[in-house]
């Protein structure tokens, strides 16, 4: 496969997957706001922006301003407009090794984003947050039902494994020094849409424990961090072409993401809210580094050399003598 292509199809699970959380993750949000008068907009809106890691504008931040900024914003790198406008530029570079039916979900999703802003700006912004949530999960599934099971699915899932693991760690990370019985742990299960499947895993008990520990460490929940560690390790593992080696991982993206499972795999019981702050910036640096580690080893071609720079200096020289 050219490294074009597959740097397209990994971009296009990482953009796709950003629209997807951060649209669950202001939808539960402006819920919270919309419905609790007890909660203060400005400083629930910038908890929220540090989640996503983007810079809060000067003054006062209600419900539509930050909607606004991280919702409909064309000028903002982590809007989720911007992340669907990647994905479908990306997907046009790559319409090789893309599907038809994917080509045309991401080309329809971006294509009725402004009217999808309209009835969100009369019907109020869940409509928008439905819309994106919901064509995102279409396009997971048309990538899972029409995309063989070749290297370009694998890169395709690798990033959208890899962008899972970070908008999650972003999540607990807006939640880490709050306490035990804080009803905020909850506004974390539902934002990352696994409220339903903690009740039934944990019989309607909520505990800060309980709520990390399902968040990073459950097998079964595909939006949980180890889950999506795993993910990224099995399609590194496939992507190799020397799986059998006597020292173990071939390269240096395969050490970085089975160091950051491992980490997680084997702490002992009841220790995970223990330095949880650092714990979960280790593996957003993790994170970063395995995308960079999968970018120099994948991506990047060689310059090419300069050989009439090189004849020319010859020829000098040839000359002098």
């Amino acid at each position: 496969m050219l490294a074009r292509n597959a740097e397209s199809l990994y971009w296009i699970g990482r953009y796709v997957e950003r629209a997807d959380d951060t649209a669950r993750i202001l939808d539960v949000a402006v819920h919270q706001l919309l419905e609790d008068s007890t909660v203060d907009p400005d400083r629930a809106s910038r908890v929220m922006l540090r989640v996503l890691g983007i810079e809060p504008p000067e003054g006062e931040l209600d419900v539509w301003s930050v909607t606004n900024l991280v919702a409909f914003s064309h000028g903002h790198g982590g809007s989720i407009v911007d992340s669907i406008g990647k994905a479908r530029e990306n997907a046009r570079g790559a319409r090789e090794v893309t599907t038809s039916e994917m080509w045309e979900c991401l080309n329809a999703t971006y294509n009725g984003l402004a009217a999808a802003e309209k009835n969100a700006r009369a019907l109020g912004p869940h409509e928008f947050f439905h819309y994106i949530t919901g064509r995102a999960a279409m396009f997971a599934g048309l990538s899972d039902s029409t995309l063989s099971r070749d290297d370009g699915y694998r890169f395709l899932l690798l990033g959208r494994a890899i962008e899972r693991v970070d908008m999650t760690v972003r999540l607990l990370l807006s939640r880490a020094g709050d306490r035990a019985s804080s009803p905020a742990w909850v506004t974390v299960l539902r934002s990352a849409g696994g409220h339903d499947t903690y009740l039934r895993s944990h019989r309607g008990a909520l505990d800060a424990n309980l709520v990390v520990e399902f968040m990073l460490l459950d097998r079964s929940f595909p939006r949980s961090v180890f889950h999506s560690l795993r993910v990224a390790e099995s399609c590194l593992q496939e992507l190799d072409q020397r799986p059998n080696g006597r020292f173990g991982a071939q390269h240096e993206a395969g050490r970085l993401l089975g160091r950051g499972r491992s980490e997680l795999e084997f702490l002992p019981p009841g220790v995970l809210l223990e330095d949880l702050q650092t714990r979960l910036v280790l593996l957003q640096q993790t994170c970063r580094q395995v995308s960079e580690a999968v970018s120099r080893q994948y991506f990047y071609a060689a310059p090419w050399v300069a050989w009439t720079d090189l004849h020319s200096s010859q020829d000098r020289q040839v000359e002098e003598v």
